[in-house]
C-alpha cells in the first residue's frame, strides 16, 4: 500500500492547496458532553499535523457510537471537533454533509482542518447495500476535489466495509495514514516471526468475542493467560462452579478442548462480591470456591503474582482486555497489576509489548499508568483481533489493490 511518504513524494510541492479527505477513528467515549479519554483523538493528531505543514486542506470523515437511522445529538462530533482544535492548535470547524460541508470545506485555508458530522448519521456508511454505500462514497470524493486524494488513518474501522473506509478509497487516489501504518507494523511483528517466549494476556467479558483469536493465537504462543469475564467459562470448564459470574454455557465445551492446549493459565484466586457496585461487600477467594449468588469480578492477588512469573522474561507480550471490573476501585487491582507486570517485563527485560486497544488502553490511561512504558497501544481492538485472526481487512485490502 502507498503511504503518506509516498504521497508527499509523488506531488512534493503540488500538495500545497489541495484537498486530502482523511478517515480517522475519533470514536471516544463520552459523559454527556464531555470526552472521558482522548487518547484516539491524540492518536490521530501527527498524521493531521504531518498534511498541515504540507499546506494541504484537510477535510476529517470520523463517526461516532451507533446512530440508529440518522441524526442523534447525543452522538454529534462537536466535542471531538472542539478537543481536536486544541491539539492541533487551530480551529476545526463541523460541518454536516451537504451544503455545509461544501460551503464550509471550501473556505478552508492553506493548511486548514475541517470535520463532518458523525458519518454514520447517513445510513449509507453502513449499508450492506454497495451501490448505496458507492453513492455516498462519491459525495465525500466530490468534496475532496477533482484533485483530492484519500488517507485512511483509523486503524479502528479498517476492518469494517463502509463507505468512508472502503468505497471512497475506490473513488480517489489513496494513502495509508502514519497511524494504520504503523498499526500494521506491529501486528506483522505479533503474527510472522514474535520473539519468544511469547505470551498473550486476554480479558474481557465473553469467550465468544475472543475464541477466534484465541484458536488463531494458541499455536503461535508459548502461553495465555486468560481473565476478565471470560474466565469464569473456562473455569466451569474445569468443572469449578462459579457462582453468579459471568457464564457462557454453550462455550464450556469448546473451553475444555482448549484447555488441552496446555498453554492457557486461568486464575488461581478471584475477588467475588455480592453485588455488582463499588460498595458491595467482597472477598477474595480460591479460584474452585465462589461462592453460589457471588459474582467475580476480579482476578485475584496470587494469580496477578502467578501471572507475573510467566510475564517475566517475554520478548514479547501482547495484551487485550482487562482482568476485571477497573472502572469500579475494588475491582482494579488485577488489571493493575497484570499492566504493571508488562510494563516492568517491557523495561527490564526489552519485551516487545502491545496494549491491544479498546478497554485495555482505556485501563491504561484511567489508572494512571504510563502510556510510553508499552512498546504500543492500539487504537484498534476489534480491527488488531481480526488481524491476529488472519482475517482479510477490507479497509487494508483496498489500499493494497
Amino acid at each position: 500500500m502507498k503511504t503518506l511518504d509516498d504521497l508527499v513524494a509523488e506531488l512534493d510541492e503540488d500538495l500545497f492547496g489541495r484537498r486530502v479527505l482523511v478517515r480517522a477513528d475519533l470514536n471516544v467515549p463520552l459523559d454527556g458532553s464531555r470526552i472521558t479519554d482522548d487518547g484516539r483523538i491524540r492518536a490521530s493528531v501527527p498524521t493531521l499535523k504531518r498534511l498541515r505543514d504540507t499546506g494541504t486542506r484537510v477535510v476529517v470523515v470520523a463517526h461516532l457510537g451507533r446512530p440508529k437511522g440518522g441524526p442523534d445529538p447525543a452522538l454529534s462530533l462537536g466535542p471531538v471537533a472542539e478537543r481536536l482544535g486544541e491539539l492541533l492548535g487551530v480551529q476545526v470547524p463541523l460541518a454536516d454533509l451537504g451544503d455545509e460541508a461544501r460551503f464550509t470545506v471550501d473556505a478552508l485555508p492553506e493548511g486548514g482542518v475541517a470535520l463532518l458530522e458523525n458519518i454514520r448519521f447517513d445510513p449509507r456508511e453502513t449499508s450492506k447495500n454497495d451501490d448505496d454505500r458507492a453513492a455516498l462514497a462519491r459525495e465525500l470524493a466530490a468534496l475532496a476535489g477533482p484533485e483530492g486524494v484519500f488517507v485512511s488513518d483509523g486503524f479502528g474501522v479498517v476492518h469494517r466495509k463502509q463507505a468512508s473506509v472502503y468505497d471512497v478509497a475506490l473513488d480517489l487516489p489513496s494513502f495509508a495514514g502514519d497511524l494504520v501504518l504503523a498499526e500494521v507494523e506491529v501486528l506483522r511483528r505479533l503474527t510472522e516471526s514474535p520473539k519468544r517466549p511469547y505470551v498473550v494476556a486476554l480479558g474481557g467479558s465473553k469467550v465468544s468475542d475472543k475464541l477466534a483469536v484465541i484458536e488463531a493465537l494458541l499455536p503461535k504462543v508459548d502461553a495465555l493467560l486468560v481473565g476478565g469475564g471470560m474466565c469464569y467459562t473456562f473455569l466451569a470448564a474445569h468443572g469449578y462452579g462459579v457462582g453468579d459470574s459471568l457464564l457462557e454455557r454453550d462455550q464450556i465445551g469448546t473451553c475444555r478442548k482448549l484447555l488441552e492446549s496446555g498453554k492457557i493459565v486461568l486464575p488461581t484466586d478471584i475477588v467475588v462480591a455480592d453485588d455488582f457496585s463499588a460498595e458491595a461487600n467482597t472477598r477474595t477467594v480460591a479460584a474452585d470456591a465462589i461462592p453460589d449468588a457471588w459474582k467475580g469480578l476480579d482476578i485475584g492477588p496470587e494469580s496477578v503474582s502467578a501471572f507475573r512469573e510467566v510475564l517475566d522474561g517475554a520478548a514479547t507480550v501482547f495484551w487485550n482486555g482487562p482482568m476485571g471490573v477497573f472502572e469500579l476501585a475494588p475491582f482494579a487491582e488485577g488489571t493493575r497489576g497484570v499492566a504493571q507486570a508488562i510494563l516492568d517485563a517491557s523495561s527490564s527485560d526489552g519485551a516487545f509489548s502491545v496494549v491491544g486497544g479498546g478497554d485495555s488502553a482505556a485501563a491504561v490511561r484511567a489508572l494512571g499508568l504510563p502510556e510510553d512504558g508499552f512498546s504500543h497501544i492500539s487504537t484498534g481492538g476489534g480491527a488488531s483481533l481480526e488481524y491476529l485472526e488472519g482475517k482479510s481487512l477490507p479497509g487494508l485490502a483496498v489500499l493494497e489493490q
